[in-house]
């Protein structure tokens, strides 16, 4: 996967999920990724269409994450995205669903979508997905894809699979959990250290490992003002080079 645009990409990114927790799981993973900016957290379509209402132009949403379950069905799901693309005729829309059926998948096709995504697929890679998107026609992950293995939509037939998280073999299981912990969660090495059971000193340790291995796997290069613990979390979430071909 091209490295290009790690410094210069800059999505604006509007969520809409009525999960509270999902909202702000979702936020916390981008928050981490330069590349893009939560401008906007809506529970309800009223509030994403009084956003999108009172936004200036130029302030407006690359990026839609659109909770895909819970807007009243399939029709609804088409009216909505297809009323979104022509308010915002350039906005990026990705479909995230836990419990995707086959007539909303078709209806995000229908509606010009540019994605549908398993959250329990997405996760920590979703700002990855993201700027994933912007190259391709339609995406969607694997549990999608075995959903869709029947329907004949030409969008979701030709749709490209999310690849998979980058793997680093070497990394450990207790050295992962550090890195969780410590990079994607944020949490202070010796409040880590407890929830492990080991000292500070190991926990240090593993982090200072974990940091020499993600290295050792990632050739991108990065801003230089951007701290070890970004490119930590940015290599720790990233996607496998190239994207399976969907058969």
């Amino acid at each position: 996967m091209s490295d290009a645009g790690i410094g210069s990409i800059n999505l604006k990114v509007l969520i809409f999920d009525t999960d509270y927790y999902a909202l702000q799981a979702m936020t916390s993973y981008l928050a981490w990724d330069r590349r893009t900016r939560v401008k906007a957290l809506c529970e309800t379509p009223e509030e994403m269409w009084s956003y999108i209402s009172r936004t200036p132009l130029a302030e407006q949403p690359d990026v839609i994450i659109f909770d895909a379950d819970h807007v009243g069905g399939a029709h609804a799901l088409q009216d909505i995205l297809t009323r979104l693309r022509s308010s915002l005729p350039h906005v990026i829309l990705i479909c995230m669903s836990s419990h995707p059926e086959t007539t909303l998948i078709e209806a995000a096709a229908n509606a010009g979508a540019r994605g549908f995504m398993l959250k329990h697929d997405v996760r920590l890679r979703l700002a990855w997905a993201l700027v994933y998107t912007l190259a391709q026609e339609f995406v969607i992950t694997s549990g999608v894809a075995r959903i869709a293995s029947g329907m004949f939509n030409s969008r979701v037939f030709h749709a490209v699979l999310l690849p998979e998280q980058r793997e680093y073999p070497e990394l450990t299981d207790r050295i992962r959990q550090a890195i969780k912990l410590c990079v994607v969660e944020g949490m202070p090495a010796h409040l880590a250290a407890d929830e492990m059971g080991i000292s500070l000193h190991t926990i240090r340790g593993y982090i200072k490992e974990g940091y020499r291995i993600l290295e050792a796997y990632d050739e991108t290069e990065y801003p230089v003002d951007m701290t070890p613990q970004e490119r930590a979390f940015m290599r720790f979430t990233a996607l496998e080079d190239d994207a399976p071909a969907r058969q």
